[in-house]
Parts: C-alpha cells; structure tokens; sequence
C-alpha cells in the first residue's frame, strides 16, 4: 500500500481524512480543513445507488497524468491544464457528471482520444477551491465504470459518447470470495502495521468498510503500483478476479516490505561509544541551532554535492568518501575536525584532470616572444620547437627547462611570455633562501597547523593541472637540520616520477606530468649535480650594449613612462643617451640596473610636469647629469708603459667583466707570493704559471740566477671582491713574463683562457658575457683558446664588430701575441749583467 492512508476512524463514523488531501498544499488545507474532514466514506446505500444510477449518454472527459479513479474513492487532483480548468468550471456550475481516464503518456501535455485509455470512471465533484498559483484543486468521487464509444469533440474540452461497463459479482455465499476478502484486510493490516511510514489509525479505516467491491477499489487505489498497473485492474469486470489480482499485489508488497525489514534487522548493530558520542553531537548540533548556532551537516553536504563535479578517478573519489566519513564522526571542538575539513577543502579545490587547452599556433607564440623580449633567440627557438613536437604528438611530457644567466636579462619574465603563448595559467614559486623541506611536500596532516606544500598550494591557485610553473632563484636553495628542499625537488622535476607526486598533507599521488616547469638561476655549480642532471639547461647570457639600447627604447622607456603617469609625448629619448647611461651609470649584464636609471631620469620630468616648471621634451645629456649626477663607472684601461700588468676577462654572477692581473719583482730569495681574495682554483693557476715561466726561461730569455735572487708577486685588484676559477691562466703566465722581461705588453688586448703545465691553452666558459665586457671599454683584439672559436661563431656578428679574435693552442704562442719586444721605461728595471736593482 501507499506511503499514507487516506482513512481514519472519526468518532465511530466513516469519514476521509486530511491524510489523503497530502498533494494540496499547505495554503488550500487551511482553506477547506473543516470540510475535508467530513466528506463520507462510501456506505453499502451509496453503493447501490450509484450502481443504479443512470448513465449519462454523453460525458464531459478529464484526462489525468498519473491518477487512476476507482469508484467509491475519494481523490483530490490538480487542474492546471485551460481545457481542464473549463471543464470543471461548467460541470459545478451545471451540477453536471463527468468521466475521468488515465493518460497512455503522462508526459503528454494536451493529448487526444488515442492517448487516453477507453475505461474509465464516472465522478461527482465534492469540492473545488482556486490555489494561489492559478490551479484548480477538486476534490472528486468516483461512482461507476463506465466506456468510452466515441470522442465527440475534444474544444474547449473533450466530450465522448459512452457505455456502461457493468461489474461481475459473485454468488452472495461465495466462501472463496469472503476468504479473498477477509485476506485483503488482514496483508493491509500487517502492511500498515509493518510499515513506519503509515498511520496506525488507517488499521481501523480498513476493518469499518463493509462493502467488498470498495474494500478492492479502496486498496487497489492505495497500493505502489503504477499507473498502467492500476488501470489493468480497473478494467477487470469480474469482482472476484480483481480482488485476486489486488491480493497478488498486496502480497508482493508485503513480501518486499518484510525483506526490507530483515535487511535492516540483520545490519542492526550496537551502538559503540564512538557512534553514541556521534549521535549526542547530533543532539548538541541540533540545540546550538536552535539557539543560533551553526551545523555542519549543509557543510558536509554541500563537499559531497561538489565532489560530484570534480574530474578525479575512482581511487580518489573513494579516498574522498572516506574522508568525509571521518569528519562526520569527529566531534566539532576537536582540533582535528579544523584539520580534516581543511584536507577535504583542499582535496576539492584541487584541479585533478583539469586541464587548459594548448594554443598550438607557433606563429602566434612566435609573436609572442618577440614582442615580450628581444634577443634571446636560443630561447625562443627551444620553446618553439617544443610547441612543435607538441603540436605533433599531443601528449608529450612537458619538459624541465632551466634557464641560467646573470641578473636581469629575463629569465623569470620569459616564463610568462611561454605561459601566454601556450594559453596556459602562469604560476611562480620563489626558491631563495627555502631551506625546509615542508615547503616542497607539506607537512603530515596529524600535526596541529599541518599544510599543504607550496608545489600543490600554486596549482590550486592556478585552477588546472597544466600551467607554467616557474621555480625562481633555484641555486639559491639552502638546508638545514629540517631537510634539504633541493632533494625534495628530485621528484618535482623528474618526468619519470611526478606524475604520482606524493605531497605529505594530501598523502595521494598527484599528475604534475603535465605541468611545463621553468627553473631560473644565476649560476649551475651551486645546484645538485642530480637535480642538474633532470633539466635541460638553457644558457641566458648577457645583452650587448646595442641589445640594450634596443631593449630600453621599445619596452623598458615606454613602461615605465605608464608607471609614472607619462605618455609618450610627453617624454621622449634617443639612442645616443640611452648609451650614455649605459655606458656611465651601469655595469651589469641584464637591464635591471638600466630600468631604475630610467625610472630616475622620468620622475625629474615627472616633477618639473607637476609642478609645472620648462623640462626639455626630448632627455639630453644634461638632464641626464642633472639627475643622477656624475658618471659612476668609467671605462677602464691601462697603459701599457708598465710592465707586468695584463686584462683579463672574467665571468662572474653579473655578467662578464674585465680583470687587471698585476706582478712586481723584488730583491728576495726566489719566493712566488699571490694576493686579491683568490680562490683555490685560481691560486692553482697562478702556481702553474709560474712554474711554466721557470721551465721555459730560455724561450724568454732569462738567466736562471734570477729565480733565485729576486721574488715575484702577482695580484688581482679589488681585493675584496672573493675570485676563483682557470679562466685567468694565460693572463697571469703573461703578467709574470712581462715583468721578468719588461716587455710591454700589446696594447687594447685582453685574454681568457686555462692553461696546463706542459703550456696547453684549453677553454674556457663565458665567453659571450667576457666579449661584451671587453668591447665596454673598447678592447680591440682578444687572445682566447681555439677550442672557443665555435663560441665566437655563435655570437651575432653585429655585436663583435671591429674585434679582431687570436686562437691559440700553447702559452707560447700567447707570449708571441701579448708581449712586444719593445721595453718598458719603469721607474726601476733590472741590469742582468750586474744582478742588481738600480735606478735609471
């Protein structure tokens, strides 16, 4: 049977209860409750009086969705249909019957003869009232079966010519028929009984029906059958078949229900103390929402509605669930309950399978690059060569490029022009200085405060799994007794292993497989050779000066005109003093230092705008002096009048620079001494050249007494400044040799290059950032190994013009090129032939 039962016993006499009006709503039952209440029960003289009623030759029709009308059962409905509404309108006016069938297709919204079925009930009108919404609530009782012939007429309503349709009674002292009866009532009874969701008091509704024939129209109207189920009973003529068949239905029901039942009886456990403390914060969560409190069940609600959404596979979905479990079970004041709802949080906040779609067109991203940065063009050629083989395969992994240069020449800004290019979300992550491993992989969620690692933190934030994901400064990483974050990054970056990420909040495997990372650093040897060994590193080096004039005049002027509230023609600059601060007010590979000079130079303008003072339109070398004074840097340069004193090149962590190596000779014992903060590598050098000035006397010249009675020492000026590395070899040989010999040295030359002790001249790194340090302070010829000549091949040959490169294979050939065999004119100078220092 029904979820309700639309019978109670009232006062010893038969009447229908408000529980069978539950489809009206709550408005309408305020409306008509008294009389509900007292609309009668159909009584054995009702019965025969409709049985004798006659039959109307033609009947109004009222088509119904879901409804099936038994006669003698009451039944509100709902009108919303015109043709409906109409209908009822005239028959309660006209005091008229009306038929009443069941749809073929409730989903039919006006439907004709053939959509209705043929069979259906005659009904008198007991009650109709007009709902605020605009439908009709009727309230009908059914009498008698009737047929329909034909449909006269289906405007403004359906009319139909119709027949009896006459009931089959049995015998009056038919004994199977009263069993079938008897046993009706009884299955209803226990259904109504057994069932938790019926009224007791539909038992004694039930017991008080006198009449067979309503008893089996009464149940087959209440039972969970439907519409077409309902229909086929309706349509059986003979009483004693149909109550079989009601009876059929009601023991299938009841079979149902008492499995239901054993089910639950079966799974029925005791309750533990976790469960009593669950249902008592239940209790508790109830009260504090009536006194104003907050519950979390729309919380967890509103998680498990948006896990539905979320594009994660079976395993994490599963984990999810669980989760959300434990945290219903944890007490709310628990400090693990804030934990837990954090961890479901940032389980849904996380993109999983969410990914952004690549824009494959590589002109475009060619653009791109350009217009962001100019120069770089082995950058952009290996970005754009990825594009490629993307675009070709569509499921390559993204692959780890580190980008290592000196400061300022975009390294980090080259990832956003990648990210705009790809159409992919840009994320940066700052590695200076980290020294805890927790900041890769997050801590264990069992600790009070536990958070996820910044890796799984900034994809949440980009919202999908694929974005541009920047590691800045990473040969800044440190340790401590924390951990060491460099080796927690091992995983990050190896294609091989992040695609099940392990972060030690989440404690599931995360896809960073198809992430596009970007490492930036200033130098290699401060990274771990095995985190060196997952990346493809991309040397960045240093702008020449007309790189940077370039760079200023399209981007660097007008951005910071923007930033300073300027336009364009308001200010304006030409080359020739963009080179004049380059030249005088910085030294650096990139353009940092250049943007700030900029910055100086707009806001003098900016304040003679503002306080309405004359300013020249276009920056002159005045203004230029006016602003930031007189220059800071000077080209430097020696003179080659002086023995001993050779330019070398040097690369360091801003570029390439230029290095005076000095020597000077004194009466001594043949000592060889080093200054200038040098390091190992390079005090190693300074060793060897000596050495090899020694074992080569005679190819210079020199007497072997000399080594024993005077002593060398060499230095590298800016002794503050810490200096290692090979690169200085042949300068320091050519600074020793000078001295000894007093031979100037070449004038406008500088020289990079390692050496060995049997004289070989093997190369060196750096060479373009040393190039452009030389041509600075316009050195005109540079001796470097031949081994570099592919280096110098490399280079635009734009930037090196007017230089002229001497490769060489063996010091000796350096001294040939370095030294001239004119002497100096130094203030004091050897006489061999007397072994003394004298005066000229």
């Amino acid at each position: 049977m029904g979820s309700s039962c639309p019978c109670i016993c009232h006062n010893d006499t038969k009447y229908m209860s408000k529980q069978h009006l539950i489809s009206i709503d709550e408005m309408s039952m305020q409306d008509f409750e008294n009389d509900a209440e007292f609309i009668p029960l159909l009584t054995p003289e009702d019965e025969k009086e409709m049985e004798n009623a006659e039959l109307p030759e033609v009947l109004p029709i009222l088509p119904l969705r879901n409804t099936v009308l038994f006669p003698g059962v009451v039944v509100p409905i709902s009108a919303g249909r015109d043709k409906s509404i109409k209908l009822l309108k005239e028959a309660q006016k006209k005091g008229l019957e009306i038929g009443v069938v069941a749809q073929r297709d409730e989903t039919i919204e006006d439907p004709t003869g053939d959509e209705i079925f043929h069979i259906g009930t005659v009904a008198r009108i007991l009650k109709t009232l007009t709902m605020p919404d605009g439908n009709t609530m009727v309230i009908l009782q059914g009498k008698k079966r009737f047929q329909i012939k034909e449909i006269i007429t289906e405007s403004p309503f359906m009319r139909a010519k119709v027949d009896s349709f006459n009931e089959i009674k049995p015998k009056e002292k038919d004994k199977e028929f009263s069993t079938l009866i008897e046993t009706i009532k009884e299955i209803s009874t226990n259904i109504i009984q057994a069932s938790p969701n019926i009224p007791s008091e539909a038992t004694f509704a039930i017991k008080n029906i006198d009449s067979s024939s309503f008893l089996v129209n009464f149940v087959s109207s209440n039972m969970n059958l439907t519409t077409t189920e309902k229909q086929q009973l309706l349509e059986i003529s003979d009483l004693k078949e149909r109550a079989f068949e009601t009876l059929k239905n009601l023991n299938t029901e009841f079979q149902k229900l008492e499995l239901k039942n054993d089910i639950q009886s079966r799974v029925k456990v005791d309750l533990d103390q976790q469960q009593r403390e669950y249902f008592l914060q239940q209790q508790m969560r109830t009260i504090q929402e009536e006194l104003g409190g907050v519950s979390h069940d729309k919380e967890i609600e509103d998680m498990r509605a948006k896990a539905k959404t979320k594009k994660w596979s079976k395993k994490i979905g599963e984990s999810f669930e669980k989760e959300l479990a434990k945290l219903q079970r944890t007490n709310p004041q628990s400090p693990d309950f804030g934990i837990q709802r954090n961890y479901l949080e940032f389980m849904l906040d996380l993109p999983w399978d969410s990914f952004s779609k690549d824009n494959f067109d590589l002109k475009r991203a060619q653009k791109i690059l350009d217009n962001d940065h100019y120069g770089l063009e082995d950058v952009k050629k290996r970005i754009i060569e990825h594009l490629a083989v993307l675009k070709l395969r569509n499921d390559m992994k993204s692959p780890i490029l580190c980008l290592t240069g000196p400061p300022g020449v975009g390294k980090t800004s080259v990832g956003k022009s990648i990210a705009k290019a790809l159409g992919r979300e840009y994320v940066r992550m700052s590695l200076g200085g980290l020294r805890d491993e927790a900041e890769i992989r997050g801590h264990r969620k069992t600790y009070i405060g536990a958070m996820p690692g910044r890796i799984l933190n900034l994809i949440k934030k980009a919202g999908t799994s694929n974005p541009v994901f920047v590691l800045d400064e990473i040969d800044k990483l440190s340790n401590s007794h924390h951990g060491d974050p460099s080796s927690a990054l091992l995983e990050v970056l190896d294609p091989e292993q992040n695609k099940e990420f392990y972060d030690n909040f989440l404690e599931l495997g995360y896809d960073l497989s198809k992430v596009m990372f970007i490492a930036t650093s200033n130098t290699m040897n401060t990274i771990q050779p095995a985190l060196v060994d997952r990346m493809e590193v991309i040397q960045m080096s240093g702008y020449t000066i007309e790189e940077k004039v370039e760079i200023a005049k399209k981007h660097l002027f007008p951005k910071q005109l923007k930033e300073h509230g300027l336009k364009i023609k308001d200010l304006s600059i030409d080359k020739k003093e963009i080179e004049t601060l380059i030249d005088g007010y910085t030294r650096e590979s990139g353009v940092r230092k250049l943007e700030q000079r900029l910055a100086q130079v707009i806001r003098h303008a900016a304040k003679s705008i503002a306080m309405e003072e004359p300013y020249n339109l276009k920056v002159t070398n005045d203004d230029i002096l006016d602003t930031l004074k007189s220059p800071r840097f000077r080209k430097q340069s020696e003179s080659n009048d002086i023995a001993g004193v050779v330019t070398g090149l040097a690369w360091t962590s801003v570029g390439g620079d230029i290095l005076f190596i000095e020597s000077i000779v004194s009466a001594g014992k043949g000592t060889f001494t080093y200054t200038g903060n040098m390091g190992n590598v390079m005090k190693e050098s300074a060793t060897i050249a000596m050495h090899i000035i020694k074992a080569h006397a005679d190819f210079l010249k020199l007497p072997k007494e000399i080594f024993e009675k005077y002593s060398v020492h060499l230095h590298v000026p800016d002794g503050s400044t810490p200096k290692d590395g090979p690169s200085a070899g042949i300068a320091m040989i050519t600074s020793i040799a000078s001295i000894l010999t007093q031979r100037k040295v070449k004038k406008g030359i500088a020289m990079t290059g390692e050496i060995t002790l049997r004289g070989r001249v093997t190369p060196v790194g750096g060479i373009k950032e040393k190039i452009l340090a030389a041509k600075r302070v316009n050195i005109k010829e540079i001796i470097l190994c031949e081994e570099n000549r592919k280096d110098i091949e490399e280079i635009n040959p734009n930037y090196i013009k007017g230089m002229t490169f001497q490769y060489v294979n063996h010091v000796k050939e350096v001294l040939d090129l370095a030294l001239m065999n004119q002497k100096v004119t130094n203030p004091f100078i050897f006489d061999l032939k007397t072994d003394e220092l004298k005066k000229n």
